[in-house]
């Protein structure tokens, strides 16, 4: 299951984690955010050791959706050593979100 991230502890789980990271933000009435949960959730079996993936409600979390301008969702960022290296508006395939974990994986 991911993980639930907000407001509070975004920036130190960014900042402080030694894998890259990958921020999934989405909204609960989000049609393609909820297909995308799916796809993450799969995935996330397999990635869990090499990339840390979390999920921030947008609506829950006005201050940090500001801050990395989110205004359509789902929209994924892939971070590394706490900097921004990606980010993606809409929905991906299973084969596509692999092969950005793996480029970031890598980089």
């Amino acid at each position: 299951m991911l993980q639930e991230i907000n407001d509070d502890n975004f920036e130190n789980l960014i900042s402080e984690s030694e894998k890259p990271v990958m921020i999934d933000f989405w909204a609960p009435w989000c049609a393609p955010c909820k297909a995308l949960s799916a796809i993450l959730e799969e995935i996330f079996s397999e990635y869990y050791t090499k990339v840390s993936i979390f999920k921030l409600n947008v609506d829950n979390n006005p201050k940090i959706s500001s801050k990395y301008g989110i205004r359509s969702i789902p929209t994924m960022i892939f971070f590394k050593n706490g900097k921004k290296k990606d980010i993606h508006v809409g929905i991906l395939s299973k084969e596509n979100i692999r092969k950005k974990l793996d480029d970031l994986i890598i980089s």
